[in-house]
């Protein structure tokens, strides 16, 4: 972490969704992609926020991925190349919860989290465990083929959390930063893995 990096986030919104058939690519898949904006206090255990589903618990969920936060920062990107996808307008905000995120959050990316760093919250903390790596539904969630290698090309992957201490997490919390022992970066991980290193 830089010395000018932020030492908070704040949670800008917290999504929630439950698994359901789609079509993709000819095929039907289940998914839980498309999360939705809650209001109040939602609580949180080991395996991620209530009322909240994976469907694919091979890749997403789990005890070390139960809960995905997305930095707030890339929004404006993702806004430009959805309209440049004719996917969107170019004034029409990216809605909350459209890459699968539980936690939109406000004052941390991901050159500024490692593996193993704490988000404290007011009544549950979050651990920092690993980056997530687009896949076909996430292609299909922002509607275009090339958004996976946008992902991988930018580092704007997001990180997976798990539950340190379970609780409740609502909009407008402030998650402070403690450093775990700073070994693996999230971002340089996740290029390591799209092999962008």
């Amino acid at each position: 972490m830089s010395d000018f990096a932020p030492a908070t986030a704040t949670v800008a919104h917290v999504c929630v969704g439950r698994a359901r058939p789609v079509a993709i690519a000819g095929r039907r898949v289940a998914t839980a992609i498309a999360k939705q904006p809650v209001a109040g206090r939602v609580a949180v255990g080991p395996l991620g926020l209530a009322g909240d589903e994976q469907a694919d618990l091979a890749r997403h969920g789990g005890l070390s991925k139960a809960v995905y936060a997305y930095p707030q920062a890339h929004l404006a990107f993702w806004q430009t190349v959805r309209a440049q996808a004719r996917q969107a307008l170019w004034d029409e905000p990216v809605p909350p919860g459209l890459f699968g995120e539980n936690l939109l959050l406000a004052g941390l990316r991901e050159q500024d989290l490692w593996i193993g760093d704490r988000l404290a919250g007011p009544d549950a903390t979050f651990v920092v465990s690993e980056p997530r790596t687009p896949c076909f539904k996430f292609e299909a969630a922002m509607g275009f083929a090339q958004a996976g290698r946008l992902m991988a090309d930018s580092g704007f992957c997001g990180a997976y959390l798990a539950v340190l201490h379970p609780g409740s997490v609502a909009e407008g919390d402030v998650l402070r930063l403690k450093p775990g022992p700073r070994e693996v970066n999230l971002r340089e991980l996740f290029r390591a893995r799209m092999g962008r290193g």
